[in-house]
């Protein structure tokens, strides 16, 4: 059994490279020589090192997946290097302090790690890539023991907000929306870089409009500073047939004077694509009446297995003008 470079990290097998770079940083700062006297502690910043360089090098670190670490070093099948056809080999170097130095930029924690307050420990404390450090850092390069420098924390942007206009079919049954968003990232040089990120947003059968999702600290990266949130606010997509209210669908039907008089049987449509008739005979209709259909409205997010109304508010047409013959039967029938 070769060594398990992800379980030296503390990472899963999917880790992503700023995964391994936080792991790394955390963990070469705990087991540094100079500063962990511990047994064990020095081969242990040996094994960081190495596990490090596999896993943040592509091309070893797939490898490595495939045939472990025997036969990343012994030449695993089907990799070539050069033109001699013999198989890819990997040995480590042997100095934990050069990667520590290429990592960090330098090989002291003690002299070159803070900038810009000369022989006492005030101001803001800095990893050469501008990542502002925590109190925990701070205690991995110093010990619990050690002078402790004053607590620095760094800011968050405000969050960023997009509104996310979704159907009230996608309400009624649930979906998932995929969002790509483009944000500021550092490069594992620290340089800064687009890239654009999937988000999937799970839309739970019977959200209100208004209803936030929130993704942490996936605004931009910015040195210095805690990434903003994102935040997608739920909005009703305009529906030519329907609006909501709360977990109600209201629908407005429009009937002929003699329908809302004399009464009718109306088909009225439902979310799912089905109709729903309505039976209003022997029924006088006035403008603006209601009536309420159960169970046909969305559902309630905070009442599993219940469904809210479907609303129908009736719109009367009248005619614009009746024939004088019309108007007096009208007017010795009616009261």
């Amino acid at each position: 059994m070769g060594k398990d470079y992800y379980k030296i990290l503390g990472v899963n097998r999917d880790a992503t490279d700023d995964d391994l770079k936080k792991a790394y940083r955390k963990l070469a700062l705990k087991y540094h020589p100079d500063k962990n006297k511990s047994p064990g502690a020095e081969e242990k910043f040996k094994e960081l090192a190495e596990a490090y360089e596999v896993l943040s090098d592509k091309k070893k670190r797939d490898i490595y997946d495939q045939v472990g670490e025997e036969g990343l070093k012994n030449g695993g099948p089907g990799f070539t290097s050069g033109d001699n056809g013999q198989g890819f080999t990997y040995t480590f170097h042997g100095d934990p302090r050069a990667t520590f130095a290429q990592f960090f930029g330098a090989s002291n924690p003690f002299e070159s790690f803070f900038r810009g307050f000369g022989s006492g420990l005030g101001g803001q404390y800095q990893y050469q890539d501008d990542v502002v450090m925590d109190d925990d850092d701070l205690s991995n390069l110093f010990g619990s023991r050690g002078r402790r420098a004053p607590k620095h924390r760094a800011e968050q942007d405000p969050p960023v907000e997009h509104n996310l206009h979704v159907s009230l079919e996608d309400i009624l049954t649930g979906c998932v929306k995929k969002l790509k968003i483009s944000r500021r990232a550092l490069a594992t040089d620290g340089s800064p870089r687009r890239e654009e990120k999937l988000l999937l947003v799970e839309v739970k059968p019977g959200w209100k409009a208004g209803t936030r999702v929130t993704f942490p600290r996936e605004g931009d990266d910015i040195p210095g500073r805690i990434p903003a949130d994102v935040v997608f606010v739920i909005r009703d997509k305009p529906h030519p047939l329907f609006t909501r209210d709360g977990s109600d669908i209201c629908y407005k039907a429009t009937l002929t004077l003699k329908q809302a008089l004399c009464g009718t049987l109306v088909e009225i449509p439902t979310l799912d694509g089905r109709k729903f008739p309505l039976d209003l005979t022997d029924q006088v209709i006035r403008p603006g009446a209601k009536r309420r259909i159960p169970g046909l409205g969305l559902p309630k997010p905070k009442e599993p297995g219940r469904k809210g109304d479907l609303v129908v508010e009736f719109h009367v047409q009248f005619p614009e003008r009746l024939p004088s013959g019309t108007r007096d039967i009208l007017r010795d029938i009616l009261p």
